[in-house]
């Protein structure tokens, strides 16, 4: 969807000293993904945001949306193409709350029950409701709420892309968490596709597919989240992630990536078998199964010791059990919610597909692999 080929931009002081704001850099972003440009104050990543929404014009290299050059588009057709929420929000303060978020489809000649649909419809998105709030004035709204107008507004039109410069910095922390969480389930919705600068590590990591990080006008990494936090490409990128990366990754990784597969026994086996078996692999407890490999509970070393009839006589319910999509940070909220260093990871069909552990998380965060998705 979007492709920058060796951008570059250079500006000329007043002293004529010329400086190298962006260095050639070349990415792609794909339709629907995040890519979060992050890096220190003055990197560049601002003013590659700004080049690619044509406001800034590039001193060299191009930008190209569905291979097609920037140069080449109109500019209203730019506009309608491309969405931009910046951080000051900009609402115009003269103009109701359903008029500011319509300015660019009234600009392209929307009628007036298209446009209050279209601003209904996005109110609902961000938990606003739009009965009370489509006929109020910016002033009578909390910051909060006005920074979920802007991104609203840059989605009126439907623009397949969407560039935003820091749109949730002047938020405060609760409020942010709650934007970034709305805007989160809003684009996997809408399937935009989104450039986001921030500044905030964090965020990066909450919210982007990919993450591109920048240093003195140059890119120096471009990952998935997981990969830039397990494998820093140089001791920069490394002090930016911070020394918590580790931990970090925690947010990142699935039970199902850090979930090791364990022998089971069916529920019509013989206790002495399930005994056997954990003698064998030096288990303190099998997983029971039935004949569609669903999850029913697990039996014990101590229960299964000398025992006689079927595992089904000794089944106990698992104590806490995961998903394969709940990150490794909510698991091992759980393991020690509930003091065990185990759980099994099941299905939404119950079907049983591994179980994770302490051991098998540390050995899957010190492996070396990473998520690419």
């Amino acid at each position: 969807m979007i492709e920058l080929e060796k951008l570059s931009k250079v500006f000329i002081q007043k002293d004529g000293v010329k400086v190298k704001a962006v260095n050639e850099v070349s990415l792609t972003v794909a339709e629907g993904e995040i890519c979060v440009f992050l890096g220190p104050s003055g990197c560049g990543k601002s003013t590659t945001l700004k080049m690619i929404n044509r406001l800034i014009k590039p001193t060299s290299g191009r930008v190209l949306l569905n291979g097609e050059e920037t140069t080449d588009i109109d500019e209203v057709t730019l506009r309608r193409r491309i969405g931009y929420v910046i951080q000051q929000v900009g609402l115009f303060p003269n103009m109701t709350i359903e008029e500011n978020i319509t300015v660019v489809p009234r600009l392209l000649g929307w009628d007036k029950k298209r446009c209050r649909e279209r601003a209904t419809e996005l109110m609902a998105m961000v938990a606003l409701d739009p009965k009370l709030y489509l006929k109020r004035y910016p002033r009578e709204l909390s910051g909060g709420q006005q920074q979920r107008i802007g991104v609203i507004r840059a989605l009126a039109a439907d623009p397949p892309v969407l560039l935003m410069d820091e749109p949730f910095g002047a938020v405060d922390p609760i409020n942010r968490e709650s934007i970034q969480n709305e805007f989160f389930m809003m684009q996997r919705q809408l399937n935009k596709t989104v450039i986001m600068v921030s500044h905030d590590i964090d965020e990066a990591i909450k919210l982007g597919d990919k993450i591109a990080i920048f240093r003195a006008g140059k890119l120096v990494q471009i990952d998935h989240p997981d990969t830039l936090l397990a494998r820093p490409k140089d001791e920069f990128v490394g002090s930016f992630v911070g020394q918590d990366a580790t931990l970090k990754r925690l947010l990142l990784v699935r039970a199902g990536d850090a979930a090791t597969t364990s022998a089971t026994v069916r529920d019509d086996s013989t206790l002495a078998t399930a005994f056997g078996l954990m003698d064998e692999n030096d288990y303190r407890y099998v997983t029971v199964t039935d004949v569609d490999n669903h999850a029913m509970g697990f039996v014990s070393r101590r229960d299964a010791r000398g025992a006689q009839g079927a595992c089904s006589e000794k089944l106990k319910p698992f104590p806490v059990s995961a998903t394969p999509d709940e990150n490794l940070r909510v698991v091992l909220s759980k393991m020690y919610k509930h003091s065990t260093s185990w759980m099994p990871v099941i299905d939404h069909d119950s079907s049983y597909l591994g179980e994770v552990t302490q051991d098998s998380i540390a050995d899957y965060l010190s492996s070396g692999r990473t998520r690419v998705k």
